[in-house]
């Protein structure tokens, strides 16, 4: 796995000829239990890895497209799956936990639910404040630059507009890893501004 940008953040990632763009997930090492977001197959390499680094205690996942490899990595290490809250009567997996808007996953992280994109209720989840991780809505199709899910895939594009909005008016982020495309490192807010100016 990749060093993100915090000494307790690792990423692995998998190149989709079909979008040409990187699809990332997302570890962060933390003392009560590490938790992973929306986890690709892994190589034997980046699975070694993560033992060495204390394996996973659970997998949280944006959306029920951003399943993955979730089954795989549960049944291997006992990970509990979290899911988002809006999707609960249609989730293709099982979850232990549902996750509402504004809800703390664990200590320091908190659940933002996103309206209008092609799942309901897809969650951001923010990290201390200043680590923004996204699922489908928010993406980047090129370096150091952000832009929404396609329109055609949107369930409701004023909705999910305003979900935008609301992710760039939070005070400090400053890093921004989209589940798709590249990650922002810096002046994440920014980028989340300049999307917004440009939708309309």
């Amino acid at each position: 796995m990749k060093r993100l940008h915090r000494e307790d953040l690792f990423g692995w990632s998998q190149f989709d000829e079909g979008r040409d763009i990187d699809f990332h997930s997302v570890l962060w090492r933390r003392r009560g239990g590490n938790v992973v977001i929306d986890p690709l197959p892994m190589s034997a390499h980046d699975a070694e890895h993560l033992v060495t680094l204390g394996g996973v205690a659970t997998i949280l996942l944006t959306n029920s497209d951003h399943v993955r490899a979730s089954g795989e990595l549960a049944k291997r290490t006992g990970a509990e799956i979290w899911g988002p809250a809006g999707e609960r009567s249609s989730f293709p997996l099982p979850c232990r936990r549902w996750l509402a808007d504004g809800e703390e996953v664990v200590p320091g992280l908190q659940a933002i639910a996103l309206g209008g994109s092609k799942t309901p209720g897809e969650l951001a989840l923010l990290l201390e404040e200043t680590t923004l991780v996204t699922g489908d809505l928010v993406r980047a199709h090129e370096g150091g630059r952000l832009c929404l899910l396609p329109e055609a895939k949107l369930a409701d594009r004023a909705a999910a507009i305003a979900s935008v909005k609301r992710l760039s008016a939070l005070p400090a982020v400053d890093a921004v890893l989209p589940g798709d495309g590249w990650p922002v490192f810096r002046d994440g807010r920014a980028r989340l501004r300049e999307l917004v100016s440009g939708l309309g």
